[in-house]
């Protein structure tokens, strides 16, 4: 199956009479993959999709759906393969939770009909897989924010799309609700479907995410693979906060979240009323200039485990690691039959925001855990050793 891509190139906005809000925005989304945008409140996130969808327009640049330019595609057909999800508002609508939701199906269905017996099993279908099946019979106007983000959500499924942009989808919810979309966007990923989302929360672009989309305030960005763009020194340029990413050890997983600890003594616009510094690209990134910057080239030498829950998820790993065989020292994997596990174990060296990179995205598969440790490669000793290896050669 041929790969979406809804990108985005050299795209500007600003309002009349007002600054320029989004400078020279450059990023890609791919079918299969999730896309977090991040930024302090101010930055353009909710802006930037708007512009995205065509909802405003580019001062300059375009964003394009496969190659083709969005705002030349009849709305018809653009609504049917792309969805969006506003931040929920309250609603004084007297539709009931059900009808929002078939309204999802109105792109497939024709101008003089009436929903037919597949739209109707659609629409209850995704408010089954989002559990809020309850709400079915109750009028929008009478269910709580959260309840009603979780139909806003459920409407953009119901229309079946390839791309789903969702603002802020999480803002509103308990936990349970918020993992609940979050596992939702994964499951979705991990069908074909090229899902973006704002976010206020990194730990979830950090957690979820393939690649990341960092705003600053004053139009600039970067845009890369998630764990080179989610660091301490970007998260304290942009939203002037001192924070560390750290690593939470769990039975089957090692997750990395941002913990903030303090706020920055030049947090953005302190003393001259100015903008956030320029966040810098870390491997793979790109700034909102489009050039690339150095990335974080330090040497370490890791060991990840790795267990898969099928032999599916095994094919899954081998593939990703295919992609990453620059890195490779050696890897040995046996299937547990007893268990119906696969036991994997790789070594790698190279640059570390690689190889943060690979464990991420595996991490990322389904049914796949991962655990990684690293130790930092001293070069004046690796080069010292590897004399004294040609000398006894």
């Amino acid at each position: 199956m041929a790969v979406l891509i809804l990108s985005v190139k050299d795209g500007c906005f600003s309002y009349p009479k007002g600054p320029q809000i989004l400078r020279d925005i450059s990023f890609e989304a791919k079918s299969g993959e999730i896309l977090a945008i991040l930024g302090p409140n101010g930055a353009g996130k909710t802006t930037l999709l708007r512009c995205v969808m065509g909802m405003l327009s580019w001062e300059s640049g375009q964003a394009l759906l496969d190659g083709e330019d969005i705002r030349g595609i009849p709305e018809r057909r653009l609504w049917r393969r792309l969805a969006y999800v506003p931040q929920a508002r309250s609603a004084s609508s007297v539709y009931t939770a059900f009808q929002t939701v078939l309204l999802g199906r109105s792109s497939r269905i024709g101008g003089f009909s009436g929903p037919k017996k597949e739209d109707i099993e659609a629409a209850q279908k995704v408010m089954d897989m989002l559990g809020i099946g309850y709400l079915a019979d109750k009028p929008c106007s009478r269910i709580s924010g959260g309840e009603l983000q979780m139909v806003l959500i459920a409407r953009a499924l119901a229309a079946e799309p390839e791309v789903l942009i969702l603002d802020e989808p999480e803002s509103n919810l308990d936990f349970r609700n918020q993992l609940i979309v979050l596992d939702t966007l994964s499951l979705l990923a991990q069908r074909g479907m090229a899902c973006i989302f704002n976010t206020h929360y990194p730990a979830h672009a950090l957690q979820r995410a393939h690649t990341a989309l960092l705003l600053e305030k004053g139009g600039g960005a970067v845009w890369g693979p998630v764990t080179s763009v989610v660091t301490g020194e970007n998260i304290r340029k942009a939203f002037g906060v001192n924070a560390v990413i750290g690593e939470i050890e769990t039975p089957g997983q090692t997750l990395r979240s941002v913990f903030p600890m303090s706020l920055a003594s030049d947090r953005p616009g302190a003393g001259d009323g100015s903008g956030a510094a320029g966040v810098s690209a870390g491997a793979g990134g790109k700034t909102s200039s489009g050039i690339e910057e150095a990335p974080g080239r330090e040497r370490v030498i890791a060991s990840m485990t790795i267990i898969a829950d099928s032999n599916r998820a095994a094919e899954q790993i081998n593939a990703l690691l295919h992609s990453y065989s620059r890195l490779l020292l050696g890897r040995m994997g046996m299937p547990h039959r007893s268990c119906g596990l696969y036991l994997i174990h790789v070594s790698m060296d190279g640059p570390e925001a690689d190889i943060l990179e690979a464990g991420h995205r595996l991490g990322l598969l389904p049914g796949v855990s991962v655990k990684t440790v690293t130790v930092k490669v001293d070069e004046k000793a690796a080069q010292a050793a590897g004399k004294d290896k040609e000398r006894h050669d």
